[in-house]
């Protein structure tokens, strides 16, 4: 898969070439994605119902989503963090299965990067 198809599942290829020059340049974002642990922070705080570390955690990985343009995932990830804001925990652990099917997808779309 290239890197115009896996934008294709998971977020907006055209805003995110507009900041990232080349294709090559995308991948490499991509893969340093892969090895960003916000997620597994915001999972392990929700669990231990940890509302400052999850706000935390979830800023961070907006943050990310947003500067790769990974859409999918983004939006929810938009939601739990203000639902976390406002500190509503039960309200972002009810949003997490959704963000966490769409971070497994987007996962396997970074995965089968040519």
């Amino acid at each position: 898969m290239n890197v115009i198809e896996c934008y294709g599942l998971i977020g907006d290829y055209k805003d995110v070439s507009s900041r990232l020059p080349n294709d090559a340049l995308i991948k490499r974002f991509l893969g340093k994605f892969t090895q960003d642990q916000s997620f597994g922070e915001l999972k392990a705080a929700l669990e231990a119902e940890d509302t400052e570390n999850a706000f935390r955690a979830a800023h961070t990985l907006k943050g990310v989503c947003a500067n790769l343009s990974i859409t999918n995932l983004g939006a929810d990830v938009i939601e739990i963090t203000e639902k976390l804001r406002g500190g509503n925990l039960d309200e972002a652990r009810k949003l997490f299965p959704q963000a966490e099917e769409k971070y497994r997808m987007t996962m396997e779309a970074i995965a089968k990067l040519d």
